[in-house]
This record gives structure tokens, sequence and C-alpha cells, in this order.
């Protein structure tokens, strides 16, 4: 990869656009799943420096902690439960501006102030969720969503 991940100017839709290119390529080499989760994790944590950047997987009949960066998180979330197991039952993105005013949202980090988790669809089932987590409110938008769903759906080959 001769382009450099950290764009230091430059709007969100250059920076999603190359990091997307970049992990198209990252996932067209490695078919470990857990291999490329970690990798997309650190890329997109490195391009845009959220407080936190991580997967979490479905075994069974919750969500598991996978590949992350940033502090310590929550390991184990039931289906329906805070924003990703939510995002996990209905099967949707959800972007959440404030967290402390989404119903039940689970404070893994004080620090955490908006949120936004996009699930991935493999073999017509939810395999995992893409969670990122700001420090700051109002982070995420249709901009976030929209890049985020296409790097996400590399998972689904």
């Amino acid at each position: 990869m001769s382009e450099h991940l950290h764009i230091a100017e430059g709007g969100k839709t250059e920076k999603y656009d190359l990091l997307y290119r970049q992990a198209r390529e990252v996932v067209a080499n490695e078919v470990d799943t857990i291999a490329n989760m970690a990798n997309l994790a650190a890329m997109i944590h490195q391009t845009f420096g959220f407080w936190w950047t991580g997967f979490y997987r479905v075994v069974g009949e919750e969500l598991l902690l996978g590949p992350f960066q940033g502090p310590m998180a929550c390991t184990r979330i039931a289906c329906g439960r805070g924003v990703c197991g939510t995002a996990w039952q209905r099967g949707e993105t959800i972007v959440v501006e404030d967290v402390e005013q989404f119903p039940g949202h689970i404070a893994c980090s004080a620090m955490s102030r908006s949120e936004i988790v996009v699930p991935i669809f493999a073999g017509g089932k939810i395999v995992a969720v893409l969670d990122i987590d700001s420090e700051h409110l109002a982070t995420f938008d249709a901009t976030d969503k929209e890049w985020l769903e296409r790097i996400v759906a590399l998972f689904a080959r």
C-alpha cells in the first residue's frame, strides 16, 4: 500500500474513499475474518481518530467482543441490548447523536458521547457488527453510514 493511510487534510468523503480502496485490498488478500476485522478496526481508528473502533461477533445468542482499537470494552452484549444489540436485532445501522438519549445504552466508557453501529451480513444473516464510539456529540452522519456499510460489505464475499 503506497498511499499513506492517515490524511491530515481533506474531507470525510475523501478519507473514506481512500480507506475503502485500502480495505478492499486488505480483505481481498486475506480469508481469515478475525485478521480482517483486526486490520479494518486499526485502519478506521487510525484514519479518523475515533474514541473506540471495533467489532462484536455473533456467537450463539449474544455479541462477543472481537478485534478493536481503544480502551477496554464490554465483552458480551445480549441481542436487543444497547446500541450494538439493537442494531443486531433490527438488522440495520443505528446512528446515535447522544448516547445518553438512547434507551438502554451500555456505558462501557463514560467518555463515549456518540456512536454508530453497522451490522455485517454474510450468507444472508448478521455475523457481526462494527461499533464506533466518539467522545464528541453528533460525530456520525449519513456519510459515515454510507461508507461504513460499504466497508463492512467487504466481509460478505
